[in-house]
């Protein structure tokens, strides 16, 4: 899609572009005129074409906003954390550009008099609008629906906030269309009927869950909808898990430049156009925020025997080189462990505690160091096989309605790949686990043990990849993000060899600085490394001079912009949010 999409994007969107404000901004149309446009399938796809910019990019999925969750650390805290958001007076997500680009178009394909043609178009900008109100509502909640193209004198434009009910009602108008009317043949670029019911797949799983745990009615019919999208994709579309050596398979399917056997719809890039990302930048820089993995993630991985590492005595104890031994290989293959190398080189990296304020150091997505200068080129994957996997056993144990049968066609499958044991319902929910239990308190009832691994599996199989934000915000689990975040632990002051290789990599020390090593690498404590004990040691400190704060009474949505509520006096503010 960043490839074969880009020429006609830039190009187009010289074409469409104007005002980008709240509302529904006006097209200049002596420029692009309905009258004399959208007749041929050509014109019909270079306009359609413009759509897949709405996606996120690279700095959206890993930068900006708060979508790792408690997953990751860096050396600031975002304000949704703090507990410090204001009402803005304008933007912060309200912004209505994109649909109006969409409603134009479908107002206007009709002067295609090819049917099959224009339903194929129609489904394509309707699987986009549905999108597009999906982030609506994940950040909102109630929003106005439009589906018809406005300018600022409609004074239908000045509608109240429609009920997320009403929204979602049309969403599922919209995805269904698409799913009947996209074509079926597979690609990575382009929206198909498969992409489509992995998007009500995703949808149904959030408001599902959403409203079950948010206490709002007609979650159970809309998880079985999850239920059936998923069944239909996993058993009709012809995708299936990649498979690779077990030490290396789960690494090489984010540093790849290639498409695999799961990859539904992805952002590609290509050294030729050229276009690139700095992801290797972004997290490997010792001046873009220090970012690492928190140890509540590296302790979710089970053992290889498919054992709970949580279980082990004083694991909390545990230093780097011993936590990662005989663990779910997964976790090697996201975050630095002991002789890792990186993709087309050959030293040994050890974790750079300068790079990463846990001490733990993303691997995922990380590829040679000779595009370590925001030259990356590997896929990004929007839409994978495994997500839909996942979705169809979370929503089949939330409702109550999950077997072993049911695990073994999606989970076991993810399991499978890494050599890791599959996942047993009734073991599980005979004997739920205490840790993974401890972060999600709302989930009770005969089903808790599967929900809890479910979960885990989820968070493990999909980290970095823009799910953990939300997925906390559908459980209604915001307290997770009001605890403290830890990083490596380290006994106290002193030398450390990280690897066990005979050699000292890390100095610990206060005070004056000792003389320096080649090689090594130095923290200073109480500056450069808090720990929770001081010079007594303990696991490292995150952020620890910032007050973390969550509200259950209003940070679950955002709150709508004061400008806008001034020129559109119908529209209310979402609850305990200050009126302005």
């Amino acid at each position: 899609m960043k490839i074969i999409k880009f020429i006609c994007i830039v190009a187009f969107l010289g074409v469409v572009s104007s005002c980008n404000d709240g509302f529904l901004e006006r097209y200049p149309l002596a420029s692009l005129s309905p009258e004399t446009y959208f007749r041929t399938e050509a014109e019909l796809k270079t306009y359609t074409n413009a759509f897949y910019g709405n996606f996120p990019d690279v700095y959206d999925l890993f930068h900006n906003g708060p979508v790792a969750g408690d997953d990751e650390s860096n050396t600031s805290l975002r304000e949704e954390f703090r507990g410090v958001r204001v009402v803005p007076a304008s933007g912060s997500g309200w912004d209505w550009t994109a649909l109006r680009r969409i409603n134009f178009f479908l107002e206007n394909s009709s002067k295609c008099t090819d049917e099959r043609v224009r339903a194929r178009y129609d489904g394509l900008a309707r699987f986009f609008r549905t999108w597009f109100y999906l982030e609506k509502i994940k950040r909102f909640g109630d929003v106005p629906w439009y589906d018809f193209v406005m300018d600022q004198n409609d004074e239908r434009l000045y509608k109240a906030r429609d009920s997320r009910e009403v929204v979602f009602n049309h969403m599922m108008e919209d995805i269904n269309y698409a799913i009947a009317n996209l074509p079926t043949t597979k690609h990575t670029q382009e929206a198909t009927k498969w992409t489509a019911l992995a998007l009500k797949s995703r949808m149904c799983l959030f408001e599902g869950t959403f409203r079950k745990y948010h206490g709002l009615p007609g979650w159970e019919a809309i998880l079985r909808e999850c239920v059936s999208a998923s069944d239909d994709l996993i058993t009709n579309s012809g995708y299936r898990v990649y498979t690779s050596t077990k030490d290396k398979v789960y690494q090489e399917m984010f540093v790849s430049d290639e498409p695999n056997s799961e990859m539904i719809l992805a952002l590609q890039y290509n050294h030729t156009i050229p276009l690139r990302h700095g992801l290797n930048f972004y997290t490997l820089s010792n001046s873009y925020g220090r970012p690492g993995v928190n140890r509540s993630l590296i302790n979710s991985y089970l053992k290889t025997d498919g054992s709970r590492f949580t279980d082990t005595p004083n694991y909390v104890k545990m230093q780097w080189y011993e936590e990662m031994q005989n663990r779910d290989p997964r976790l090697t293959q996201t975050v630095r462990g002991p002789g890792h190398i990186r993709v087309n080189d050959t030293k040994v990296s050890l974790p750079v505690l300068s790079a990463s304020i846990t001490g733990y150091q993303w691997t995922k997505f990380v590829t040679s160091p000779a595009d370590d200068n925001s030259t990356n080129v590997n896929d990004i994957s929007l839409f994978r096989y495994a997500e839909v996997l996942l979705n169809y056993a979370e929503a089949k144990a939330e409702l109550g309605d999950i077997s072993q049968a049911d695990i073994d066609k999606s989970i076991k499958l993810l399991r499978d790949r890494v050599g890791m044991p599959n996942l047993i319902v009734a073991d599980a929910n005979q004997n739920p686990d205490p840790y993974i239990a401890n972060q999600y308190p709302r989930v009770t009832g005969a089903n808790k043990g599967i929900i809890l691994e479910i979960r885990r599996e989820r968070r493990i199989e999909l980290v970095r990849e823009g799910f953990r934000y939300y997925d906390i915000i559908r459980w209604k689990e915001g307290q997770l993000f009001e605890r403290v975040w830890h990083g490596m632990y380290f006994p106290g002051l002193g030398e450390y060899d990280l690897d066990h290789d005979g050699v000292i990599d890390l100095v610990i020390y206060e005070g004056t600085s000792p003389p320096q090593v080649l090689g090594r690498q130095y923290q200073k404590l109480g500056e450069e490394m808090i720990l929770e004990n001081g010079t007594a040691g303990g696991q490292i400190l995150t952020n620890s001079t910032i007050l973390k704060k969550w509200d259950e009474n209003k940070d679950y949505l955002y709150p709508i912009p004061t400008q806008d509520r001034q020129l559109n006096k119908n529209l209310t503010q979402n609850p305990n949010w200050p009126l302005q």
